[in-house]
């Protein structure tokens, strides 16, 4: 990375982050986690935050020490071809991302026109949503990502903390009880994976930082609030109506046509992040391939399954996420800051022992999942994953040594 690309302050970190966390996907989610109860849920939500935030962090750290993108990062623990292999799962997330956002946001739209003026044209609102969300890829970094966006969410500051006065103008929400239906092992986990399936971008943007400090706090303290904030308004609201619907909220916040506009332009600062590093994603794959003109061709791909998602699906889709790149980076972070593996080792094509440990890992989640374990599945899939690497390392280092 040329030291003249470094060009984003701590500042733009803070604003990129806060929009990228304030969105309908984040609200929907938070919404999950009412059946614990406003105190619960807001513990839930603070906890798994903190955990997947910091996390997310660290990943962005990387970034900008070693000014490289997420997914190339990965050859460091598991090789050349192993970076192939989660660049792939990573498009495949990603797209899955930009589509399940254009729908979400598709539908929201879609129910503040049919209300207000009859208007029922959900694919016409998904196609418009994608080519938007085009439009932004198009105008570039300078563009994109820093003057636009440090805009947008001034004004979506705006926006959420009108929302939060919709939602918390009865203080019923703060008393209401647990009454079961998710445990709080899962409502933490659902806290953690959010933060957790931006770890594969977060490098794509910080390895342009000024500085690490800047990236890294900038980062965690712009995503940590905007997440958490989005979660509690989505849990405040389906304890009071039932539903965490955003559409609903703006309606009744008396924003009329403006909900339109806000619904859109949240989805547009976050599905931009998720289509532009897919794009950075396939440049791993092909380096030789433009990564904006990909993010566009793979934007046109996540509108296109937009119009056949399945939102039920929503939470499996994100449990998923948690169960490839949990074990994926605690095996890098576990070589980086524990071993001290910093550099890409040259002619390393494949590390069959990380992914060997890598594929423990996400059979493990899935057993985690199953025991329903209270701090969730997630950090200590990602614990135990960093001790058998451990082990896997210390094996392989003596088997050196000892010239076998």
């Amino acid at each position: 990375m040329q030291e003249n690309n470094r060009t984003v302050r701590g500042s733009h970190f803070l604003f990129l982050w806060f929009g990228a966390a304030v969105s309908i996907a984040e609200i929907m989610t938070g919404g999950l986690l009412a059946p614990l109860g406003f105190k619960q849920g807001l513990l839930a939500v603070l906890l798994g935050h903190l955990a997947g935030t910091t996390l997310l962090a660290l990943g962005g750290y990387i970034g900008a020490r070693e000014g490289i993108p997420a997914l190339f990062s990965t050859r460091i623990s598991f090789g050349v071809y192993g970076s192939y292999l989660f660049s792939a799962l990573n498009i495949l997330q990603l797209v899955g991302w930009t589509a399940v956002m254009i729908i979400s946001a598709a539908r929201s739209a879609n129910d503040v026109t049919r209300l207000l003026w009859g208007w029922d044209q959900l694919q016409v609102w998904s196609l418009f949503i994608g080519a938007l969300v085009a439009l932004w890829i198009a105008l570039g970094r300078e563009g994109g990502w820093k003057k636009l966006n440090m805009a947008a969410v001034v004004l979506l500051l705006g926006v959420t903390v009108m929302l939060s006065q919709v939602v918390f103008h009865d203080t019923g929400a703060l008393t209401k009880e647990a009454v079961g239906g998710i445990s709080f092992g899962g409502a933490l986990e659902l806290s953690v994976v959010m933060p957790l399936s931006w770890l594969p971008l977060i490098a794509d943007y910080t390895r342009f930082a000024r500085n690490r400090q800047g990236a890294v706090w900038g980062s965690w303290a712009g995503y940590f609030v905007g997440s958490c904030w989005m979660y509690i308004i989505g849990l405040g609201a389906a304890l009071v109506s039932g539903s965490a619907d955003p559409s609903a909220m703006m309606l009744a916040a008396g924003l009329g046509f403006g909900a339109l506009g806000i619904i859109v332009l949240a989805t547009v600062t976050t599905t931009f992040m998720d289509a532009y590093s897919a794009g950075v994603s396939f440049a791993n794959l092909v380096p030789a391939w433009n990564e904006k003109w990909m993010a566009l061709v793979l934007t046109a791909i996540g509108t296109a399954l937009a119009l056949a998602v399945d939102m039920e699906l929503y939470q499996d889709f994100l449990l998923a996420i948690g169960s490839v790149f949990a074990p994926l980076f605690a095996v890098l972070f576990s070589d980086y800051f524990w071993h001290g593996r910093r550099q890409v080792t040259a002619g390393l094509l494949v590390d069959w022992p990380a992914l060997a440990v890598w594929g423990i890992g996400v059979w493990l989640y899935y057993q985690m999942l199953e025991v329903d374990f209270i701090a969730g599945a997630t950090i200590p899939v990602m614990v135990i994953t960093a001790i058998l690497l451990k082990l896997v390392r210390q094996v392989g280092g003596q088997q050196k040594q000892a010239g076998i």
